[in-house]
């Protein structure tokens, strides 16, 4: 963080971000020199952040300053579930390992089912309410989702004319409980990765 904050002081660089740090190492960084965004991954299928990241990372009110005092913005990548909104081939890596178990092939076709009768009702794709969830979850959220075709990206640009109440959104999460979604969102190989496992060590002081 200071060899960054001395790039930011040259003009070379103009923000900071993180990506799948853990809450203590987003707070020692911003000590250093504040953090514009961290990266996280977001969905309905995926909301680990919301207990030990958003909070810490959002501004709320001044009385809350000492609390929630960082203000930064969250980027979201993977606000499709890998892939889970669409149609993809069991083998194919997009998909997450906790829909290859067994215990999960009759969770994820259900709560798949669920989503996809509340888009219908609504009248939009499951695609654009996986998004517009994500997107109502704050102004500091960003979802940063990807494709390969025109279509789905005109498909994901839709999802900006929804407009959810709060009986709509309690509707969306209730659909995909969280406790029928067993296994872990990434590969064995990357879990040490990610957030939870995350936390920079302090830097030897003669380095």
């Amino acid at each position: 963080m200071g060899k960054l904050k001395k790039l930011v002081e040259e003009g070379k660089i103009k923000y900071i971000g993180l990506s799948e740090a853990s809450p203590d190492t987003i707070r020692r960084a911003h000590a250093v020199h504040p953090i514009t965004a961290v990266q996280m991954e977001w969905s309905l299928w995926t909301c680990d952040i919301e207990e030990e990241i958003v909070p810490p990372c959002r501004f709320r009110s001044f009385l809350l300053l000492f609390f929630k005092e960082l203000g930064i913005g969250t980027v979201v990548y993977s606000p499709l579930g890998k892939g889970v909104v669409e149609a993809l081939p069991e083998k194919c890596f997009l998909v997450n390992p906790f829909f290859r178990k067994k215990i999960n092939s009759v969770c994820c076709s259900e709560t798949g089912s669920q989503g996809n009768n509340i888009s219908k009702k609504h009248g939009y794709a499951p695609a654009q309410l996986a998004l517009s969830w994500i997107l109502h979850q704050g102004d500091d959220v960003v979802p940063i989702p990807g494709t390969t075709q025109i279509k789905h990206l005109d498909t994901n640009l839709g999802s900006l004319k929804l407009r959810f109440t709060e009986a709509d959104l309690k509707e969306v999460s209730d659909a995909v409980p969280l406790t029928e979604i067993a296994g872990d969102r990434t590969y064995e190989s990357m879990i040490s990765k990610t957030w939870k496992f995350a936390t920079t060590p302090p830097m030897n002081p003669d380095e």
